[in-house]
């Protein structure tokens, strides 16, 4: 044997005590049999990404998730965002890039017509190439939380209304 060869012998056998040492006994009755890291790594990438074909599939719901994202009624926008961040972060570790720019757009448009004023304002406002997810959550949370108060205030009014009548 070379000096190369165990060399390499000696990081296999590195890379794979790193690698068993790190699984799960059901996971580790999987590649138990496997000889090097280099088949213990492809053999736990296809079962917990799958393959290429899989990830193809993956990527192209996600990007129809995407591409059809829309607020849903009644749902806050802390939970819109959550629900946009988990299929962004999916896409982004699927290999798929985003601008800051595209995301804040993307929520821009997603969102309903009682938002289109503060929508519209921050498109003149601000620069949506740096203008961050975090400081638009904020903005539109702050934005939400004004016009639940507005509803409650009329709903008050309304029922005063209702019962002066009476």
């Amino acid at each position: 044997m070379t000096v190369e060869e165990k060399k390499l012998t000696q990081l296999n056998a590195k890379a794979l005590n790193h690698l068993q040492c790190g699984l799960s006994p059901s996971e580790f009755n999987r590649i138990c049999t496997l000889l090097t890291a280099y088949e213990i790594w492809s053999k736990l990438e296809v079962t917990y990404e799958g393959t290429n074909q899989v990830k193809e599939s993956k990527i192209n719901m996600l990007i129809y998730d995407y591409e059809l994202f829309e607020m849903n009624p009644e749902e806050s926008i802390k939970d819109m965002f959550t629900r946009f961040t988990n299929i962004t972060n999916e896409l982004i570790s699927l290999g798929k890039i985003f601008t800051n720019e595209e995301l804040v757009r993307k929520i821009l448009r997603c969102l309903p017509r009682e938002y289109d004023a503060k929508a519209m304002a921050i498109v003149e406002a601000r620069d949506l190439s740096t203008f961050e997810l975090d400081m638009l959550l904020g903005s539109l949370t702050t934005y939400e939380l004004k016009m639940k108060r507005k509803k409650r205030r009329k709903k008050k009014i309304a029922s005063r209304k209702r019962r002066s009548l009476f």
